[in-house]
């Protein structure tokens, strides 16, 4: 009897040690919906969000539609002797950096991190919708004490980021540019529209037309004079008096002696 109730003992207390290690755990490689978008924060660290950690998101404030550029999300504060995040966006799609991975079209950490210099950072990439509008950048980041268990661990959620999507002229014509480029448009395949963009060092007559896979011209998106500057247009394949059937067309960029090409896929 003692030797049954001993292993019951046992048992029980293997049990009861699974059971914790999941807890503490089994959110190794990170969660998502977490975030002030979808969830209610890091609660497995803590039962609620602490000043004494400090999550911040940087990153351009202003983008095009379609424009793709990079993002930090820097944790520092409490116990770190490791730290984890969970990053979401309310339009667009993120890419992870080294470190992160995708998961329901939001980023988490593939495992806890260890800081550098008091910090722990996340580098991710954010690709801006085709659309224009205010968008937002949503995060949270873990300070653990990473000793087995939860107890002690820190979490907060980052202020959100707030980006605006413009395409304004008066904007883009701003932003000094180094060499000409054409850009692979946005959304791609597509239907109806996507977005193009463009950049130019010199002021120049511009020119972006839309080709059939046979040579014909079948659109006209840009024919005028511009000056020195980034540009986006968008085009819809329902434009002009008929609509572009399904399949690969080229847009041509040509601007005084330069001129670039690149494919785009109309998917109905």
């Amino acid at each position: 009897m003692y030797l049954f109730t001993s292993g019951k003992f046992l048992i029980t207390t293997l049990f009861l040690s699974v059971i914790v290690s999941i807890y503490v755990f089994g959110y190794h490689g990170g969660i998502t919906g977490r975030t002030q978008k979808n969830g209610v924060g890091c609660t497995c660290h803590g039962s609620a969000a602490t000043p004494a950690v400090s999550v911040v998101i940087d990153g351009p404030a202003s983008l095009l539609p379609g424009q793709t550029e990079t993002y930090t999300v820097t944790i520092s504060g409490g116990p770190l002797v490791a730290g984890g995040t969970n990053i979401a966006a309310s339009a667009g799609s993120l890419t992870p950096g080294a470190g992160l991975r995708l998961a329901s079209s939001e980023l988490t950490h593939q495992e806890p991190h260890s800081p550098s210099a008091g910090k722990v950072v996340f580098t991710f990439t954010y690709t801006a919708p085709a659309t224009e509008g205010a968008v937002t950048l949503y995060a949270n980041g873990n300070s653990v004490n990473f000793d087995g268990t939860n107890s002690n661990d820190q979490w907060n959620f980052a202020q959100n980021k707030t980006i605006n999507v413009s395409s304004a002229t008066d904007i883009k014509e701003k932003i000094p540019v180094a060499s000409f480029a054409l850009f692979q448009n946005y959304p791609n395949p597509f239907n109806p529209s996507t977005v193009i963009n463009y950049q130019i060092p010199t002021n120049g007559f511009v020119t972006l037309k839309v080709y059939n896979i046979l040579g014909n011209e079948v659109a006209t998106i840009v024919n005028e004079q511009k000056n020195s500057g980034s540009y986006s247009v968008q085009f819809s394949a329902k434009d002009g008096d008929a609509s572009l059937a399904s399949g690969t067309y080229l847009y041509q960029l040509r601007v005084n002696d330069y001129v670039s090409n690149k494919k785009m896929i109309v998917l109905k």
